[in-house]
């Protein structure tokens, strides 16, 4: 399966933060065509191990989230509609007229209603509509409603996912499921014995709160830890802080990233003539990274990123080559690793 057919099916799963056992099936399901040493933890994050024959092998950690934003079932009212609060960082702005999937005892569609110029006074039609005034409409009667769908369903984006030109890739949740798509291309291409004992990890909860991240790293106890996410690509109305895609994979440095680790990652990169680039942040990096750096007495952690154009909507776009890249980068190091790199620097 190549790059562009693993990112449409992973972003076309559903697994709102807190209901990830959809995505979760799937993944443990992909991860175990590679290894039989898979779990999941109480949390719910999916960890695949692939062991070394060296048996003082340091443990490394690869990790990227599963989950995505999306809404919750608030009420139902006496017409059918179906009110509703946001899971993780939900821009409203983006939601009128948005087609969704409620996940009751069935799956069904609806329709998030947007009222219409003709009706909205001068003021209003200045005025961004806030989620509490926002309903779905799928059709069914209150009675016929109630009988498929409960308080506390969850809610997707209906969004599916396609190919631009030269290599685009859009769809909703493509963060992190670039990240995921990652890591099941670098465990696809472990076909050798490695001198490291490496766990892939697909957290949860990322999008409330670096959750999944947080508990799978104590568990594992890794000597370091690749954090794998997007940051933001470059748009007409965001240029600064911001990656071209297709520039390649973008590496962190600041003080939530291991500088020597950061630099070895570097290394690899241009020892592979591998494309990147290099992301100044100057605190937290708002990823699993900040989350993982400090389990347990601390892990050298690094991050890796994929530029990605409008985050946390139902058309996030990726270059498909920069996802390639990171899987390149991070499979090159562990090919290295024994060989070019001697320990992880700290």
């Amino acid at each position: 399966m190549d790059m562009e057919e693993l990112l449409k099916e992973l972003s076309d799963l559903r697994g709102i933060s807190g209901f990830e056992y959809r995505i979760a099936d799937e993944i443990e399901k992909r991860f175990r065509m590679y290894t039989d040493d898979v779990h999941r933890d109480a949390l719910g994050s999916v960890i695949a191990c692939k062991k070394s024959s060296d048996p003082h092998a340091l443990k490394l950690m690869i990790e990227a989230h599963m989950d995505e934003i999306g809404l919750m079932v608030k009420d139902i009212d006496e017409n059918g509609f179906i009110t509703f609060v946001n899971i993780g960082g939900v821009d409203p702005r983006i939601l009128p007229a948005a087609e969704v999937i409620i996940h009751g005892t069935r799956d069904i569609p609806g329709i998030i209603g947007a009222k219409p110029p003709h009706l909205q006074g001068a003021e209003e039609s200045k005025k961004s509509v806030k989620i509490n005034d926002m309903a779905i409409d799928t059709g069914y009667s209150r009675d016929a409603i109630a009988d498929i769908v409960s308080i506390g369903d969850s809610i997707t984006l209906a969004q599916s996912a396609g190919v631009l030109a030269n290599r685009r890739f859009s769809g909703k949740t493509l963060d992190d499921r670039a990240g995921i798509a990652v890591l099941l291309e670098v465990l696809r291409n472990i076909d050798f014995d490695p001198a490291l004992e490496l766990y892939f990890v697909a957290a949860v909860q990322e999008e409330v709160g670096l959750r999944g991240a947080k508990t799978a790293a104590y568990s594992i106890a890794p000597d370091a830890a690749i954090a794998i996410d997007v940051c933001h690509g470059v748009t007409p109305d965001n240029a600064e802080n911001a990656f071209e895609i297709g520039s390649g994979t973008v590496i962190s440095i600041g003080p939530n990233i291991t500088p020597a680790f950061q630099k070895q990652l570097v290394d690899t990169a241009q020892r592979h003539n591998i494309r990147y680039a290099l992301d100044v942040d100057g605190g937290d990096t708002g990823t699993d990274a900040w989350a993982i750096q400090v389990a347990r007495e601390g892990v050298p952690t690094t991050l890796l990123s994929i530029p990605l154009k409008y985050m946390h909507t139902s058309v996030e776009t990726i270059d498909i080559a920069d996802a390639e890249a990171t899987a390149a980068l991070i499979l090159e190091f562990i090919k290295d690793f024994g060989r070019e790199e001697e320990g992880f620097c700290c």
